[in-house]
C-alpha cells in the first residue's frame, strides 16, 4: 500500500510541529521553506526538506509536489504568499489542500479559492483551553461544526462503577459516548454493559448544548 505523501510549505511553528506530527504518524513529509537555516534544521527530520520559494510554479512542478496526496500552507504572516501558494497547489491539482489562516478575512478568501480545509490555530487553541478552564473535567475539545463537538472527559467519582446503559447520555442527554480510554486500553463503540470507572476519559460527540447538558449533570 502506498504511503500518503504531504508537502508542508512554511516551517515555522506550526508548519513544522504539524510536519513532525505527520512523520511520527508514519507518513512522508516534503517541508519548503523559503529560509535556509529553518530548512537545514529540519532537513534529518523530515522525509525530505528544502529551500524553495511556494509561489513559483515551476519550482513546485520540479520537485513533484503535484504528486502529493495533500497539501498544506503554513506559512506565517505573509498572506499574499499563502494565497499565491494555496492557488498553485490547487491548480497543480493536489486533492486536499489545507491552508493555515491568519485572521477571517484570509480565511475567507482561502475558502474562496477552494481550500479544502481553512485551520484557525490561535483561534482554535483558544477556544480548547476556555472550554478546559471553565470544565474541571474536560480534557479536550474539538469543534466540528458551529452546532457539533467531540470531546474528552474525565469519568468523575460519582459515576465510578456504573455502566453505559445505566447513565444513557443518548436518551437522556441526545449525545454519545463513541470510546472510553483506560490504562488498560480503548474500548472503542462502548456497549450499554460497558462499566465506567473513576479516571477513565469518555469521549463524546453530540450537540453542544446537549454535551453542556450531560456535563452540568455529571460535575453537579
Amino acid at each position: 500500500m502506498k504511503t500518503q505523501q504531504f508537502v508542508v510549505i512554511g516551517l515555522g511553528r506550526f508548519g513544522s510541529s504539524l510536519a513532525l506530527e505527520l512523520m511520527e504518524l508514519g507518513y512522508e513529509v516534503l517541508g519548503i521553506d523559503r529560509n535556509e537555516d529553518v530548512v537545514e534544521e529540519w532537513s534529518h527530520l523530515l522525509t525530505h526538506a528544502v529551500v524553495a520559494d511556494a509561489t513559483d510554479e515551476e519550482v513546485l512542478k520540479s520537485l513533484g509536489v503535484r504528486n502529493f496526496d495533500c497539501g498544506i500552507v503554513a506559512i506565517g504572516n505573509d498572506i499574499q504568499m499563502s494565497i499565491l501558494s494555496a492557488i498553485l497547489l490547487k491548480d497543480l491539482g493536489i486533492k486536499t489542500v489545507v491552508a493555515k489562516a491568519i485572521s477571517v478575512l484570509h480565511g475567507r478568501a482561502l475558502e474562496k479559492l477552494g481550500v479544502d480545509r481553512v485551520i484557525f490555530p490561535e483561534r482554535d487553541m483558544g477556544i480548547r483551553v476556555a472550554h478546559q478552564l471553565v470544565t474541571p473535567n474536560l480534557l479536550d475539545y474539538l469543534e466540528l461544526s458551529k452546532e457539533f463537538s467531540i470531546v474528552e472527559l474525565k469519568v468523575p467519582e460519582c459515576l465510578n462503577g456504573k455502566n453505559v446503559g445505566e447513565l444513557n447520555p443518548r436518551a437522556k442527554f441526545g449525545c454519545s459516548i463513541v470510546a472510553i480510554h483506560r490504562e488498560s486500553g480503548i474500548i472503542i463503540a462502548p456497549t450499554a454493559m460497558d462499566y465506567l470507572a473513576a479516571g477513565d476519559i469518555m469521549v463524546i460527540i453530540g450537540a453542544n448544548k446537549n454535551i453542556e447538558e450531560f456535563e452540568a449533570v455529571i460535575n453537579d
